[in-house]
């Protein structure tokens, strides 16, 4: 057996395939296409479902693959284990109604005997117990002595999920000898025990299961293999753990070297160095693939696992941002086979660097509060953290909820999981209540099924604005008809059309179709996608006359519209380059709309641009739009068109021949909009907005050509009205609006250290009206008017007046009702808790809060409940002293 090094096993195995007649697909992303049922790629054949169900045509009938793979699932033992871990490789090779058993095993055989020359008496086969189709060929053709053969039942050997296409498995193992068996004379591959491990698992998609449960066989079955890359280097290699071949073990030493560590002689240290060995590597491939950290979906996942490394670092004495130096570690490990490590590399380093960043600023903070919880905890004799608690923590200072717990299972203290996913779901109404969703057209499902063969339209729009074309379908209420009517509002194709349909963010051209009799007015283009196919669809409404299926008509695009579309669509190019050269090459874009009216520009950015920085931006674009740049498009290949300096956006699929937009040599993409022909069309270009939308995610909104003007001429006229309003000269504005601030300043100053006055002679009041339960003197005082600052600072000075106490003040302010609960420490040991009490009193006024068993405060919504939540707080300070 020859030692190989994982990049050279993964090179071996896609020539082998290749040279067997097989397409090379290079890995997919880490994000499904078009799979809503997975957060990530977990398995090699996960981006290949599509052809397996037949709702794709596959690019080939041979297929081989070396697929980057995410799994957290087992997080928690990441790290604990030296054989778990969140991201791996997963080679296989396919076929859509090809080959089957003969080839597929005979394969399997020849390049584990021949080219990974692994020993055959060390190899074993399972089959499903069934099979003995596999049984003939491996025994008869490929010359396994029966006794290596064995026979496995369905839930070792059986592949299926639900209904659908199954079939049979058949695996390769590799004995790795005596000493790591169970020393059972029946050991073999199906015991428990490390001695035999599964190298390669070959699948026979060759039934269809039914609602009833019978199998029928498939006319065209399937072969969908998978071998795991690490557990096969490790074989190579002749080593017992993934952290210890090549690749793995490069960054293992990087993390060594940063902490001083030795690898081996602390249990802690070494699940610390594991976890960030495993988590760098993941992280880096999840950033490449345009995944951005989050607080939801797979951004929450790279965040936890960023996170989570970053926490274990500290745990190795490590106090600065470390996570940045390993990524070299990864790139020279992986860089090679996976290029898009190293074309992004800058934009993975920003975005891992602010990530943690931002986490180191915030942990310390959490920390501290983590560590008050835990003593709070301790001192009540409790063991659970309260769920609205570990939200705070989650959603102030970033602390995921698994980070929590992992800390406080150190403590032997749980979390109130469904607590915390109460106070998600609020948030995530309160998300849904507040997010004002972009209006965009609906276009009823179905037409794909509704169009015949020959409705692929062909778009010729970008130098032709008006075309004869024929009418290939016309739809109405989701039915197709061979005749429209005036007043139809319809949904058209046409065998060739001059409009634009939306498409990488620009929106859809509008216009006319007309003949001599007839008109109808195209409202919206778009395009809809029917298997490895889209065609074009117009909205529209019949103003005049009547049309009919096959005949000739004339499109007319809204040249209007589509200049003031193109001079926006141009500036986003202008734009993105700028940002880039301004902010940094982290910059990627990660979306975009553009309409005649203005332009939008989402784009990866970790924090707010500053005003220096627009102002630098807006004078870059229009520096060239003032240079009058030549606009040039042409066709080439993907690899030439990179090699070229193109930029290709994240999420875009892109095939062999691709369209390359030049503005001049400033700016060069790939992109199948429509454009100026030259940067002096746009006019200018005016920035009106910066806003963050999403972690890690900004948006610039902007305006070009004649929305300059109106946007200039409306300004204008505002600051006429404000200057009317405010009896000032333009000019004079700002120190006027100045003078008045000052002024309500120095009012409200006034206003509260009255009220803080008035506040402070009602302590005499408070404490003659306190009452006596069970030895616990209680305060429950209404006020008028406070805030909630206010109202904390009168309880620190009724805590300066008090020994024994336990209070709650009340007050409402601005149709809010405000609550604090105080308790001193001998109070608490009597069974009073000050979180769990205000939380009791808040809900009688409509609100919520919580806090420390000595300290907490609420909100309500209903003041005048304020009576009754006072009167009620002896009794429920009753109940829990009774506790």
């Amino acid at each position: 057996m020859k030692k190989m090094g994982l990049n050279e096993i993964r090179k071996q195995f896609l020539d082998f395939f290749e040279s067997k007649g097989h397409y090379i697909r290079p890995s997919y992303s880490l994000i499904p296409e078009e799979d809503k049922s997975l957060l990530l790629i977990n398995a090699g054949m996960a981006p290949l479902k599509p052809y397996f169900m037949g709702t794709k045509i596959p690019p080939a009938k041979r297929m081989a693959t070396c697929q980057k793979c995410i799994r957290t699932g087992d997080i928690e033992n990441v790290g604990k284990t030296a054989r778990h871990a969140t991201f791996f490789e997963m080679l296989g090779n396919f076929s859509f109604g090809d080959y089957f058993k003969k080839e597929s095993i005979a394969w399997g055989w020849e390049f584990c005997t021949e080219h990974l020359m692994l020993p055959k008496e060390k190899l074993w086969v399972s089959i499903y117990k069934e099979d003995d189709e596999a049984f003939e060929i491996w025994n008869k053709e490929i010359g396994i002595p029966e006794e290596k053969i064995v026979r496995l039942g369905k839930e070792d050997n059986f592949w299926e999920i639900g209904t659908g296409p199954c079939g049979p498995c058949s695996e390769i193992y590799f004995d790795r000898g005596k000493a790591y068996g169970c020393h059972s004379e029946d050991c073999k591959p199906g015991c428990e025990c490390d001695r035999y491990v599964e190298i390669w698992n070959h699948v026979f998609t060759q039934f269809e299961k039914d609602e009833e449960g019978n199998y029928h066989k498939l006319p065209n079955p399937n072969i969908d293999t998978g071998m795991g890359l690490e557990r096969v280097a490790c074989i190579m290699q002749n080593v017992d753990t993934i952290f210890e071949i090549d690749t793995i073990k490069h960054i293992l030493d990087g993390v060594l070297k940063l902490s001083n560590k030795e690898y081996g002689k602390r249990k802690k240290d070494d699940i610390s160095i594991r976890i960030i060995t495993d988590h760098i590597k993941a992280v880096a491939f999840m950033v490449s693939d345009g995944i951005l950290p989050s607080n939801e979906g797979r951004g929450y996942v790279l965040r936890r696992l960023l996170r989570r490394a970053a926490r274990h670092g500290k745990l190795l004495g490590l106090r600065e941002s470390f996570l940045t130096d390993l990524l070299d570690k990864v790139i020279e490990s992986y860089g090679e086979s996976y290029p898009e490590l190293v074309e992004r590399e800058d934009y993975i380093r920003k975005i891992i660097s602010l990530e943690e960043e931002k986490f180191q600023k915030t942990i310390d903070q959490g920390m501290e509060m983590l560590r008050e919880y835990v003593h709070d905890l301790v001192l009540c004799n409790e063991k659970v953290l309260m769920g609205e608690e570990a939200f705070k923590l989650y959603d102030t200072y970033g602390f995921p909820l698994d980070l929590t717990r992992e800390i406080l299972q150190e403590e032997n203290i749980r979390v109130d999981v469904e607590g915390f996913n109460r106070e998600m779901e609020k948030q995530r109404e309160r998300a849904r209540a507040a997010r004002k969703d972009i209006e965009e057209l609906g276009w009823e499902s179905g037409h794909e099924i509704l169009i015949g063969e020959k409705a692929k339209s062909d778009f010729v729009g970008y130098d032709n604005f008006s075309i004869y074309t024929i009418v290939l379908g016309l739809i109405k209420d989701g039915k197709m008809l061979d005749e429209v009517n005036e007043g139809d509002e319809i949904n058209i194709i046409l065998e060739s059309t001059p409009l634009y349909p939306e498409g990488g963010g620009q929106i859809g051209d509008t216009g006319i179709i007309y003949k001599e009799d007839g008109k109808i007015k195209v409202l919206a283009s778009n395009k809809i996608k029917r298997g490895n196919d889209e065609f074009i669809i117009h909205k529209g409404k019949v103003v005049k006359g009547n049309f009919k299926k096959d005949e000739k008509v004339k499109a007319i695009v809204d040249m209007e519209k589509r200049a003031d579309t193109t001079r926006n669509h141009t500036a986003t190019h202008l734009l993105h380059k700028a940002l880039k050269e301004v902010l940094g090459k982290h910059v990627e874009q990660a979306g975009s709309l553009v309409t005649p009216e203005k332009l939008r520009f989402d784009f990866t950015h970790f924090e707010p641009v500053s005003n220096e920085d627009l102002v630098k931006v807006e004078k870059r674009v229009n520096e060239q739009i003032f240079e009058a740049l030549n606009v040039d498009v042409k066709i080439t290949d993907i690899e030439e068109a990179k090699k070229n300096g193109a930029t290709a956006l994240f999420g875009e699929k892109y095939g062999k021949k691709v369209r390359v937009v030049n503005v001049g040599e400033y700016s060069i993409e790939l992109c199948g909009g429509t454009h100026v022909l030259n940067s002096s069309e746009i006019g200018m270009f005016k920035i009106l907005s910066e806003t963050g939308i999403a972690a890690g995610v900004r948006r610039i909104e902007a305006i070009t050509g004649k929305e300059i003007y109106r946007h200039i001429t409306d300004t204008d006229n505002r600051l006429k009205g404000i200057s009317n309003a405010l009896k000032s000269n333009i000019n004079d504005i700002e120190g006027k609006i100045e003078a008045i601030n000052d002024e309500i300043k120095k009012l409200q100053k006034e206003n509260e250290m009255l009220k803080s006055k008035l506040a402070s002679g009602s302590m005499d009041d408070m404490v003659k009206a306190s009452k006596e339960i069970n030895g616990v003197n209680v305060i429950a005082y209404k006020l008028q008017n406070l805030d909630m600052d206010s109202l904390r600072n009168l309880g620190d000075k009724l805590k300066e007046k008090l020994e024994s106490y336990f209070v709650v003040l009340a007050s409402a302010k601005e149709d809010k009702v405000n609550l604090i609960a105080i308790a001193s420490e001998d109070v608490v040991k009597k069974g009073i808790h000050a979180g769990k009490i205000i939380k009791e009193i808040a809900k009688i006024t409509g609100g919520g809060g919580g806090g420390r068993p000595n300290m907490a405060q609420a909100g309500g919504k209903d003041p005048s409940k304020i009576d009754k939540a006072i009167s009620a707080s002896y009794e429920i300070v009753k109940e829990y002293i009774k506790q």
